[in-house]
């Protein structure tokens, strides 16, 4: 008997998809607090903690970059 959905198969892909499109949402939103967090603490003559605000994000920048990239090879794998 042919088997029209493979429930298996679809559930995994949804958990990945929802646990890919949270993760990279909630990376890239630590890149922009990074950035807008760096510039106030540069206002506040804050050097230090500026440049670790600026570090984070440009970490978390990196990081979206890597998972959107590591999206594509995936996909285009299959």
């Amino acid at each position: 008997m042919a088997v029209i959905v493979q429930t298996k198969e679809l559930a995994q892909t949804v958990v990945a998809s929802v646990v890919a499109g949270v993760g990279a949402t909630l990376v890239f939103s630590i890149a922009i607090w990074g950035a807008a967090r760096s510039v106030d603490l540069n206002r506040s003559q804050r050097p230090v903690a500026a440049a670790a605000a600026a570090t984070l994000g440009v970490l978390a920048l990196a990081v979206t970059l890597a998972t959107v990239v590591i999206g594509i090879v995936v996909m285009t794998s299959k």
